[in-house]
């Protein structure tokens, strides 16, 4: 059973704002407009402080996250893309390397639920608001680049050799 305290602080804070930079995947993916955005954000909040199992590491990292935010702390503090590649390469090397990190510490049956959980975080954000159209007409629920998007954060947190 893998616990906040296996992990360093500086890779607990990345683990514990993966689940955001997830959710971040779907917005920088196919930006919309703010009503979007805000949309997405709550769909990323809910699902990140409601993990969908009850293993340890994702429980600490449910807790962490909620009391971030109701600190009104940003869970996204640290992560700070550069403007040397594009930000969705950025997200998706994040959570890669999150994944590996978690990984080399946790069970796989662990590992695996947290990656799960990751694309879970993802497809709620896309999820949350309807793209492109007029006033809501001829929208898609999930645009063709927040399906890619969705598949390579997928891919990036698959457990295993990469």
């Amino acid at each position: 059973m893998t616990s906040k305290s296996d992990f360093d602080d500086e890779a607990w804070a990345r683990i514990v704002r993966a689940p955001f930079v997830a959710g971040m995947a779907i917005s920088v993916a196919d930006p919309g407009g703010p009503f979007e955005a805000g949309k997405e954000t709550m769909a990323t909040l809910r699902a990140a402080t409601n993990p969908p199992t009850r293993e340890q590491l994702l429980t600490d990292v449910a807790l962490d996250l909620q009391t971030m935010t109701q600190q009104h702390h940003n869970p996204l503090k640290g992560f700070k893309p550069n403007a040397g590649s594009p930000v969705g390469d950025q997200v998706v090397d994040e959570l890669r390397t999150v994944s590996t990190i978690v990984a080399a510490k946790a069970d796989p049956a662990e590992a695996e639920a947290f990656g799960r959980w990751l694309v879970q975080v993802a497809q709620a954000a896309a999820d949350a608001a309807k793209e492109g159209g007029f006033m809501g007409f001829k929208a898609e629920q999930v645009s063709a680049r927040e399906k890619d998007m969705l598949d390579r954060v997928g891919e990036a947190v698959r457990p295993g050799p990469g």
